[in-house]
């Protein structure tokens, strides 16, 4: 799609409908995946004498990453020969939200039935991720795609907050020591509450938002999945695309550390309470909105690269402060929770901003040719960036979670090496290229 002569631009309800899948999908990663039902599974779910406690879990989040990495790009293809963006993200919403309604079946003991629905419900709303993305280069010029990709991750972090309200104010009121009965049962129901709340949410995308898929010029051959995973093709058909995912891998593995460990660390490492993790929780959101939307114009003043290198130095002076806390602890006189809500601050501001202008720089250096394709490898090296984060508790484990920090700061500095390496203006005006031939063809 040009930028100059946009054939079917976006109404502004279409934008909103494009963001408002943001705020209902988060519902589900806030709380089911990082925040509620993780802990209460491990804590209830799992019986006490079971040999493992932690492991389970992990199991579920790993297999659905691998499901989710084996998945994405054969979905991306899929679209790239004509398929309906919109009934894919339909279905995904589907499975998502009626596999996760089911865990209020999942009682303690029933281990592996919760693993299997965790699996299967992660799996669907990681291809889901990966398909509203690929409505970007739909509802916005190239020189808006980061204005909007903030937009929509910004007002996504809403969703994650209206979402905890919901659950942990709202629906989950029993005492987990004097009413374990009740406790048990009200985090069951919440899982039907976040289905809900995750279907109603993402009506406006269903409705409002036009699925304009390509012409086709021929009835395309229906590749095999095993073609739509091969990288030797994306390096030929996008080196640029790949030489970014290649950096976005690195800095992504320190955003993904930060987003799954920063609970542990600051309860096991700084011995903060629940009350001053609720505290790091909401600061962390309010300032990923504000990041995400505040970047988003400076991506769209000053260019993608720019601000990425800006977000990327941000990472550095907060993980580096997180490092340097029992010093900077000494130094001023302040109490540790207090300096740690200044770096989580920081770091929210960075989660939302860092996240907004990759998704954009994809669309940004994607063709509408490609387009599903780019956002399904998209999926693929955020899941491995994923994978990546979880070898902090390995290192944390055999050296210490201080000296793991220095591994965080190793993959930001890796990722900003390489990203220095990409030609991101040519690929855009490459991408730029190639869509105004189709255009005129």
């Amino acid at each position: 799609m040009s930028d100059s002569a946009v054939s079917n631009p976006a109404r502004k309800r279409e934008i909103f409908a494009w963001a408002m899948y943001d705020v209902a999908n988060q519902a589900y990663t806030t709380v089911v995946i990082s925040f509620i039902y993780s802990a209460f599974f491990v804590a209830y779910i799992v019986p006490d004498t079971a040999t493992w406690q932690d492991a389970y879990w992990s199991i579920a989040l790993i297999g659905s990453t691998l499901l989710a990495m084996a998945m994405s790009p054969w979905i991306g293809q899929r679209i790239d020969e004509g398929a309906s963006k919109k009934r894919l993200l339909a279905w995904s919403t589907i499975v998502c939200a009626l596999f996760t309604s089911a865990l209020v079946f999942v009682s303690p003991g029933d281990v592996w039935l919760g693993v299997a629905l965790i699996l299967i419900t992660n799996t669907a709303w990681m291809l889901g991720e990966a398909i509203i993305s690929a409505f970007l280069p739909d509802i916005a010029a190239r020189k808006n795609m980061g204005l909007i990709s903030g937009l929509g991750w910004g007002v996504g972090y809403i969703g994650g907050l209206i979402s905890m309200v919901l659950v942990t104010i709202i629906i989950v009121t029993a005492d987990p020591e004097t009413q374990t009965a009740g406790y048990i049962s009200q985090n069951q129901w919440s899982m039907v509450a976040i289905s809900v709340y995750f279907v109603l949410f993402a009506l406006p995308t269903f409705f409002l938002l036009k699925d304009r898929r390509q012409p086709k010029v021929a009835a395309p051959q229906r590749l095999a999945w095993r073609e739509s995973v091969n990288i030797l093709k994306l390096a030929r058909q996008q080196p640029v695309l790949l030489s970014f995912l290649m950096a976005f891998v690195f800095y992504m593995a320190g955003v993904q550390t930060v987003i799954k460990f920063i609970g542990i660390y600051s309860s096991g490492e700084l011995g903060l309470t629940q009350a001053d993790l609720i505290g790091v929780f909401l600061a962390t959101q309010f300032s990923a909105f504000g990041g995400a939307i505040a970047f988003g114009f400076v991506e769209h003043k000053f260019g993608a690269k720019p601000t990425l290198f800006t977000v990327i130095g941000i990472w550095l002076v907060a993980i580096g402060a997180m490092y340097s806390l029992p010093t900077l602890v000494e130094m001023s006189g302040l109490s540790v929770a207090t300096l740690f809500m200044g770096v989580a601050l920081l770091a929210g501001t960075g989660i939302g901003a860092i996240q907004a202008s990759s998704r954009s720089l994809v669309g940004q250096l994607t063709s509408s040719r490609h387009g599903g394709s780019s956002f399904g490898w998209w999926g693929v090296f955020n899941r491995l960036a994923m994978l990546l984060a979880a070898t902090f508790g390995v290192v944390a484990d055999i050296f210490s979670r201080q000296s793991a920090l220095l591994m965080v700061i190793v993959f930001f500095v890796v990722g900003g090496l390489l990203l220095l390496r990409v030609p991101l203006a040519q690929g855009i005006r490459d991408a730029q290229v190639q869509d105004d031939q189709r255009n005129n063809s």
